[in-house]
């Protein structure tokens, strides 16, 4: 297996993101073979099925022209006419058959990779033309499959072709007392099955070598263990830049929760472990809001602000405990706590009133 110059082996499947920037490249699993066997396939079927009309069209205007040869007169002034004549028969006969070769032609492409246009392959690079790449491409491993496949590819249509002649070798030697349009016909079914079942064949070769090519695409693609970290952190972020990132935010968030402590009516205690902070103005709020809430130093710290700006503290374990374990940061307590943070809100305002 190939190793990075790291030597760490590629030993992991390739992201989602690496295929795609090896696809803005040009690079993606396809196949030469499917193209070829789809057009060839395509048009001899297409020649089944159109072949009378394709030798009708070919065989009326040549029996006109060589029927009426007397009369025709090859002068400057019906030259266009017969020209435009000749593309327009011309394009009646072959254009079924040339538009039927250009939709399978895309269409087998567009089956491999779909749509992808990018101009990274044309786009000309001095090392394209470099001789001494060009040599070791030349004698590469790849190059030494591909005439190997083509080697075989010959060796098959070719035995293919000698099965089917020899099948019908018996019926060749009685074609030289037959007229021309019976040899035509014997000639043309001989070479359409021969020429369909190499068709099937390099069909079925194209599947397997499609397979192969995108195996070995894949294989191309594997990714080592420190490449997709370094992935990771470009696609998500360092994770300890991330880190960073959140503590700074969760620092301006106590801070901006500590700024709100002065403005508070009560600090609930645990004692020592909790400290939750309310505010209630009843033209403004429906229930009172929990503006600051802490455990730990966290806690002290709230109480220490609270002494700091005379906000009555009241030790309340169980509601210190509640209030910190159900309601978030600055929503109103919940319908159950009403009574028992009323009643702390009314001996804290109750204390307001003594001391005037």
């Amino acid at each position: 297996m190939a190793e990075e110059s790291s030597g760490q082996e590629k030993t992991e499947d390739p992201t989602p993101r690496r295929l795609a920037d090896a696809r803005k490249k040009g690079d993606v699993a396809k196949s030469m073979e499917v193209p070829s066997a789809a057009v060839l396939l395509a048009s001899l079927m297409t020649l089944y099925i159109l072949g009378d009309y394709m030798l009708q069209g070919f065989l009326n205007p040549l029996r006109y022209y060589l029927g009426n040869l007397h009369m025709i007169k090859i002068i400057p002034a019906n030259i266009n006419q017969m020209t435009q004549e000749s593309m327009f028969f011309s394009i009646m006969i072959a254009g079924p058959l040339m538009a039927v070769i250009v939709v399978v032609a895309l269409l087998s492409n567009y089956a491999q990779i779909g749509f992808l246009f990018t101009t990274e392959k044309i786009t000309p690079k001095l090392s394209k033309i470099d001789p001494i790449q060009g040599l070791k491409n030349l004698f590469s491993k790849q190059t030494l499959a591909q005439t190997i496949k083509s080697i075989l590819k010959l060796m098959i249509i070719g035995y293919i072709a000698y099965y089917e002649i020899n099948k019908v070798r018996a019926g060749i030697l009685p074609l030289m007392d037959q007229e021309a349009y019976p040899i035509l016909q014997f000639v043309g079914n001989t070479a359409f099955w021969i020429f369909l079942k190499c068709a099937l064949t390099l069909a079925l070769l194209a599947a397997a070598d499609y397979a192969f090519q995108r195996w070995q695409f894949m294989e191309k693609m594997r990714m080592t263990k420190q490449e997709v970290k370094e992935e990771a952190k470009q696609t998500e972020g360092d994770p300890h830049v991330k880190g960073r990132i959140r503590s700074i935010q969760m620092e301006m968030a106590r801070r901006r929760m500590m700024e709100e402590v002065p403005k508070a009516d009560v600090v609930i205690t645990n004692p020592t472990h909790f400290a939750v902070a309310l505010r209630y103005a009843p033209s403004m709020m429906i229930a009172p809001l929990v503006v600051a809430k802490g455990a730990g130093i966290i806690a002290q710290r709230i109480k220490e602000i609270a002494q700091e700006n005379n906000v009555p503290i009241l030790e309340d374990k169980p509601l210190a405990q509640a209030l910190y374990r159900t309601v978030e940061l600055n929503d109103s307590i919940p319908e159950e706590l009403f009574q028992a943070v009323a009643e702390v809100l009314a001996y804290v305002y109750s204390l307001r009133k003594k001391t005037g």
